[in-house]
């Protein structure tokens, strides 16, 4: 099936199934292409990893879901790249 992308901001092929448990993921599902869901687990892996999140405490869960929100659906303060940033073997 198709959605119109909130990431991609396009029509793209949907998920096959919710992503994320409860109202969120049933969002994400209706409103997030199977590439925009990509993009997201590349910038969650980011974010993980420089906030040196631990995906089995509720409070970095809360975090998690916060940066989720921003970054598919435009919501809050965060979900874009931490501060001073540079991917790996960037230029500085």
């Amino acid at each position: 099936h198709m959605v119109d992308c909130v990431v991609l901001k396009s029509a793209s092929e949907g998920l096959d199934q919710a992503p994320h448990p409860g109202e969120l993921g049933e969002r994400i599902l209706a409103n997030v292409s199977k590439e925009g869901w990509l993009q997201w687990l590349q910038r969650l892996q980011t974010i993980i990893n420089e906030n040196q999140l631990n995906t089995a405490d509720p409070e970095s869960l809360e975090l998690i879901e916060a940066h989720m929100r921003g970054f598919l659906f435009g919501e809050g303060e965060l979900g874009n790249l931490p501060t001073g940033f540079r991917a790996p073997g960037a230029k500085k």
